[in-house]
């Protein structure tokens, strides 16, 4: 596992910047921005030391109904 921002700060580390993550090494969701659903998305990707959004993440509230 990576190390998380979290780690590197209580390491004294505050210039620390995460290894770069392929966007196909960990999943996005669809979980509704503002949910109990994807806050726990969120943190487990922190505690992972995974970038917290991913680049297809769900955005909005409409994304991806029928207009």
């Amino acid at each position: 596992m990576a190390e998380s921002v979290l780690d590197a700060i209580r390491h004294g580390k505050f210039n620390f910047e995460p290894e770069e993550t392929k966007r196909d090494s960990y999943n996005r969701t669809t979980a509704m921005p503002g949910s109990d659903e994807k806050l726990n998305v969120l943190a487990d990707r922190i505690r992972h030391g995974l970038p917290l959004w991913h680049p297809e993440d769900r955005i909005s509230y409409d994304e991806g109904q029928s207009p």
